[in-house]
């Protein structure tokens, strides 16, 4: 599966995102690139489905990409996320060599990339990617927003 850029791959994990507050999950998707465009993995976040805290649509993503290029690191992929990664999926970004990490809405709460412990800018990590924050953020927030107020029942 290929796609065009990074407009059409943050719609994926969008798509992603959707797919995962359907199932009553927090609507968090993830896609990984690799470098000539092609879709290795694409997931939403499982936490509750999988009875696993480190079910994140990020971690699922690298996984499975992993296991389709056979290497525990992802040199040169890049990952389109729908909400800035927690310090655990940040970290993993971080153990994976991906090259370049596009996020939608930001989380002052619960980040882990441009807020709390701001994984990339530590001394002891040991590969940092490019960082662009904000693409499709209005979309990200939308969903995300959505599901928790359908959840407070506004």
């Amino acid at each position: 599966m290929t796609s065009t850029g990074p407009r059409s791959h943050m719609s994926l994990a969008l798509s992603e995102a959707g797919d995962a507050g359907a199932r009553g999950e927090v609507p968090v998707g993830a896609v990984i690139v690799s470098p000539s465009g092609k879709v290795l993995a694409a997931s939403g976040n499982r936490t509750r489905e999988l009875c696993d805290p480190t079910a994140h649509a990020e971690m699922l993503a690298i996984r499975a990409a992993c296991e389709a290029v056979g290497d525990e690191r992802l040199v040169d992929c890049d990952l389109y996320v729908t909400l800035e990664p927690c310090p655990m999926c940040a970290a993993a970004i971080s153990f994976a060599r991906i090259r370049r990490l596009y996020y939608g809405a930001s989380d002052p709460k619960g980040g882990g990339v441009e807020h709390g412990a701001r994984v990339f800018n530590q001394p002891t990590c040991h590969h940092a990617p490019d960082v662009y924050p904000g693409l499709s953020e209005a979309e990200a927030a939308t969903i995300l927003k959505s599901f928790f107020a359908t959840r407070r029942g506004e």
